[in-house]
């Protein structure tokens, strides 16, 4: 996996989360010189069995603090630290499979990992095609009442639903998560929106491609779901949530040269595919875009056309 983009994102998230904000104290001083051993084995020396065991040696004595030490917030930045290299240095040496036991095993509990190192799983997870391993942890820690004020939990939820439950096909998990407290918690309105759409277009199109000859009752008239029907219902969801996108960056920018842009192409295109050149109508109209051009051709190389003449 050392070349995969996984393991670049990872080590993008590792460098930017072992730096620690709080004040040290004589008792981890001897912590922060082993994650600073253990950060260089792995972005300079590229030891990453090295990096691993350093990581491994740091937790291990992170254990063996005191009841006070461990409730301090000192000691949850640098056991968040060990854990982000040490699944860092374990995903270059392609033991990723070995993971998220790994981290279970020092947190005893899905439900108390941090959010980075919730979100550093579930992508990596993902890469791999893996992400059943992830299902039932990320459900669990998403459901658990403490995470929700945890920085991170919006992110958590959306890597989720983006990179677990829709790869697998969990429709009816996916919309229970949108509609229930934590899908209120963790997205906006029109993010919950956009994302039904994406959910329902998917449902619809899994139970076409498991029965092909489904009929769909329209209240009026029955219809059969073929597969270009499919594909419609897909490119209503995806043209709905371009109209969405258009409207939020209408809101943020003027869109005033785009429209002038699109109406010239509507209509250079009604004036040229649209209209039958044959029918009489259509005459004047072509006849004055020709005009047109030769002004046009004229205004730019009339001038070195009647040189070339002259001479």
């Amino acid at each position: 996996m050392r070349s995969s983009s996984s393991t670049s994102l990872l080590c993008t998230r590792s460098v930017g989360s072992v730096r620690l904000h709080s004040p040290p104290s004589c008792s981890s001083i001897h912590f922060s010189g082993l994650l600073d051993s253990a950060v260089e084995y792995l972005m300079v020396k590229k030891d990453f069995r090295s990096a691993f065991d350093t990581c491994e040696k740091g937790l291990e004595n992170l254990c063996s603090v005191s009841d006070q030490e461990e409730s301090c917030s000192r000691h949850g930045e640098l056991k968040a630290a060990f854990c982000i290299v040490g699944i860092q240095a374990l995903a270059e040496v392609n033991h990723w499979c070995g993971i998220l036991e790994w981290v279970l095993k020092h947190y005893n509990e899905a439900e108390r990992v941090p959010a980075k190192i919730m979100q550093m799983c579930i992508l990596l997870y993902s890469k791999v095609g893996q992400q059943d391993t992830m299902q039932g942890v990320a459900s669990a820690w998403l459901c658990c009442p403490n995470n929700t004020n945890q920085p991170g939990f919006c992110t958590v939820a959306e890597l989720y639903l983006l990179h677990v439950l829709l790869p697998l096909s969990r429709t009816a998990e996916a919309q229970e998560l949108l509609e229930s407290e934590v899908g209120k918690t963790a997205f906006t309105e029109d993010q919950r929106q956009v994302a039904m759409d994406i959910v329902q277009s998917q449902f619809v199109h899994q139970r076409q491609t498991v029965n092909p000859n489904l009929e769909v009752n329209s209240g009026v008239t029955t219809t059969m779901i073929t597969p270009q029907g499919a594909s419609n219902h897909w490119m209503n969801a995806v043209i709905r949530q371009l109209y969405r996108g258009l409207s939020v960056a209408r809101a943020r920018a003027s869109l005033g040269a785009l429209r002038r842009t699109l109406l010239a192409f509507l209509l250079l295109y009604l004036l040229i595919v649209r209209m039958d050149p044959a029918l009489p109508s259509s005459f004047p109209w072509i006849f004055r875009l020709l005009q047109v051009f030769r002004q046009i051709w004229d205004a730019m190389f009339g001038p070195y056309y009647k040189a070339s003449g002259q001479n």
